[in-house]
């Protein structure tokens, strides 16, 4: 792990592994998370001797935990010096649920800028929250419940959203250590992006992505609806919907094998 200086000067965490490799792949992580949730990729892409990189956002993980830049621009803007500092070209981005909208902002932001391929994993985008474009999400008072919980009781708020991410019926073991990733994210960084994800409206910015992009999304999802993937992929051209029948939020647990195999044919 190495620190990289956000735009303003805060540290964000990175994580480069075999960083002399041609090919790279980038993982930006989401809500309440770190980048550890990806665990279960890494071992395949090594093998495949992809560059994987993984960052922890603002308040999340080992990075700084700040004030404020909790906003979808504030993020992507992270996420873009991280790219620039390290010099990065032709890489595959990802972002998983939140972070699925913070590369959707870096695309429009900064015009696809460095991404040969864009993935994303049960993506919170166009928006969280109900819009006239996305009738699918979650009432704007179910995250206020989320923001409240997290003041006065964030363990618990932890607990019970993570019960509603799995279509399948993991060990607890693996429910606790799910759990710990969450409890070790800093209060301000959970409740600062909890208000991003219901305010923050990406529709528009949709038909600016022209990478290459595959939506990975469960069908069984609770937390951002089946119908967000039909909206990404109706308006993002070039895009390319894999539907996980048996998967929650998280197709990449809920379906594991099915999920390497088909997330490594898409990016090679």
């Amino acid at each position: 792990m190495y620190y990289i200086r956000s735009f303003d000067n805060n540290k964000i965490a990175v994580y480069d592994l075999n960083p002399y490799s041609s090919k790279t792949i980038l993982f930006v992580h989401g809500w309440p998370l770190s980048h550890k949730i990806f665990e279960y990729q890494l071992e395949m892409l090594l093998n495949l001797n992809y560059r994987v990189i993984s960052i922890d956002l603002r308040g999340f993980g080992n990075s700084d935990t700040t004030a404020n830049g909790y906003d979808y621009t504030s993020l992507a803007t992270d996420l873009y010096n991280v790219i620039l500092n390290l010099k990065l070209h032709n890489i595959i981005l990802v972002g998983f649920s939140m972070g699925g909208a913070i590369v959707c902002r870096y695309m429009y932001l900064y015009k696809n800028y460095a991404v040969s391929k864009l993935c994303l994993i049960d993506a919170a985008v166009p928006s969280f929250t109900k819009t006239v474009n996305n009738p699918y999400g979650s009432t704007i008072q179910s995250v206020d419940s989320l923001i409240n919980q997290a003041l006065t009781d964030r363990p618990q708020m932890n607990e019970d959203f993570g019960n509603k991410l799995f279509a399948s019926n993991p060990s607890e073991s693996f429910r606790n250590w799910f759990q710990d990733i969450s409890n070790s994210a800093s209060g301000v960084g959970t409740v600062q992006t909890a208000i991003s994800l219901r305010d923050e409206d990406l529709f528009y910015e949709l038909p600016f992505i022209h990478a290459p992009t595959g939506i990975f999304h469960g069908k069984l999802d609770e937390v951002c609806s089946y119908e967000f993937a039909k909206i990404q992929n109706k308006y993002i051209s070039n895009s390319t919907l894999f539907t996980f029948e048996h998967s929650g939020h998280v197709c990449f647990y809920d379906e594991l094998e099915r999920f390497n195999k088909t997330f490594s044919n898409f990016i090679r």
